[in-house]
């Protein structure tokens, strides 16, 4: 008996060993439809182009805001069947070959994944792929999320009979292989590793640069002006400036003495971002200094000061329009036809704020005040609006409760890049001042938590169904909810 497990054991080792390589292919290519507005490309097409495939495959990433309610495999196949008929076999019935679909819907909480006839893989194997990016969505991280996911279908769509587990079930526990069957597990490890070098490289760039620019710093803020509005709010800011950079150097050297390996833990991700977020606060708050020293003393550079200055107003201006006509607006109520009326008159007196400062009929520090009152005003005009689109939604008191918290939030006021680079966005606290692009964040948060609240009960539950427009189609694919 003992001799015959040693032959077995040597059988399944000469069987692995002797199987032969796998052809690793690119895809074919990449299609990107990020109309939930969801994914950072600039992350996603350099990670999917890196993945490879069993066979040539092209990869459609299809993202959309709909309700918890909405069948996600008819939805994905309307799209595809009218944006993109090449999604389709030529007789429309099914996926078209060699393409994997995969679709997300972040506020209806659901994750889709679809296949052409010579790529297609079991059910469980389609759970398989959903499941390893349910994690990650479940933190909102959505572009990691759907990594995780073409990734595992990549690893599972053509998969050469050697690479299957059921080949090393067979041995009854002689010989134990891992790595093979890979979960979800590993997916979110992979994406904290990823997480915390992406984390470093960001942290370690701002540092260098607050430290290149650390003395013009400091000779920018000597020339501010303390007995001024602005320029007092901004050098006490830059009071603990010194204090913060060298409690950042150590924070940083621990981040590049920290062993490779914990790079894939939750706690390191978190710790690399911290270190990240600290030293990216530096390098904005010695842009701004310089910015404020520029401005309230007019030197050569005002102009571009002053623009930066405008910049968050000038992005929620041109976000107004879509925001009170698109699919979830409400576009006959007050709050509406005041937003409209705002982006009309604001916008002219842009222009005259500009031509008054550069003629000196209009001093810096006014200049801003006029700014604020402006971003003060949105703000409120904003609140309004949330109540109207609140009422819209929700269907009782306590999902306008869960809406309500979620756009009330700092991280929902305050998401501008350019905000956070300017003087009102540096002497202000976070909720001073809403934006526009925050007021749809918020929204999208608190939709999300009331489809999430009302679909609690059904949260794992699946569809493999096209719905009543789906005809005859009978493409393989299925949803799920997380």
């Amino acid at each position: 008996m003992r001799k015959l497990l040693s032959i077995l054991a040597l059988g399944a080792l000469f069987l692995i060993g002797g199987a032969p390589a796998a052809s690793a292919s690119q895809a074919t290519d990449i299609v990107i439809e990020d109309t939930a507005g969801t994914l950072d490309a600039n992350t996603l097409l350099p990670a999917i182009e890196k993945i490879k495939f069993n066979e040539p495959t092209k990869v459609a990433i299809y993202t959309r805001a709909g309700n918890e309610s909405d069948n996600l495999n008819e939805e994905v196949l309307r799209f595809a069947r009218e944006k993109h008929p090449e999604w389709l076999s030529s007789d429309r019935q099914k996926w078209a070959d060699s393409l994997f679909v995969f679709a997300l819907d972040p506020a209806g909480r659901q994750v889709g994944t679809y296949f052409g006839e010579d790529r297609k893989v079991s059910p469980g194997q389609r759970d398989d792929i959903q499941n390893a990016t349910k994690d990650l969505f479940k933190e909102a991280q959505w572009t990691d999320g759907s990594i995780a996911g073409v990734e595992r279908a990549a690893q599972l769509m053509n998969r050469p009979w050697y690479k299957s587990p059921k080949l090393y079930a067979w041995s009854g526990g002689i010989l134990v292989v891992g790595g093979i069957s890979v979960g979800s597990t590993l997916y979110v490890r992979k994406t904290y590793r990823t997480r915390s070098e992406k984390a470093l490289e960001i942290g370690n760039a701002s540092y260098s640069n607050v430290s290149l620019d650390l003395e013009a710093t400091e000779l920018n803020a000597k020339t501010i002006n303390g007995d001024s509005r602005y320029g007092s709010l901004v050098l006490e800011k830059y009071r603990g400036f010194m204090a913060a950079y060298n409690d950042l150097a150590e924070q940083g050297n621990k981040a590049n003495d920290m062993d490779t390996k914990l790079h894939q833990r939750k706690e390191t991700a978190l710790f690399m971002e911290k270190y990240a977020g600290k030293a990216t606060e530096l390098d904005r708050l010695d842009d701004v200094i310089a910015d404020t020293n520029m401005l309230l003393n007019m030197g050569s550079g005002w102009a571009a000061a002053w623009e930066r200055q405008l910049a968050p107003l000038r992005e929620d201006l041109a976000e107004i329009d879509p925001l009170v006509t698109g699919k979830h607006a409400v576009p006959d109520a007050p709050a509406a036809i005041a937003l409209t009326r705002f982006k009309t008159m604001t916008a002219d007196e842009v222009e005259k704020w500009g031509a008054a400062l550069q003629s000196r009929q209009l001093s810096p520090e006014d200049g801003l005040d006029k700014i604020a009152a402006a971003r003060e005003e949105l703000t409120e005009v904003l609140k309004e609006y949330s109540e109207a689109v609140i009422a819209k939604f929700a269907k009782d008191k306590e999902e306008e409760k869960l809406m309500r918290a979620a756009m009330r939030t700092p991280e929902a006021s305050g998401t501008s890049h350019s905000s956070n680079h300017s003087i009102l966005g540096t002497v202000y606290p976070s909720n001073r001042f809403w934006s526009v692009v925050g007021f749809s964040v918020g929204y999208r948060s608190g939709r999300s938590s009331v489809q999430e609240s009302r679909s609690a009960s059904s949260s794992t539950g699946g569809s493999t169904g096209y719905g009543s427009s789906g005809g005859s189609f009978s493409g393989s694919g299925s949803s799920s909810r997380f």
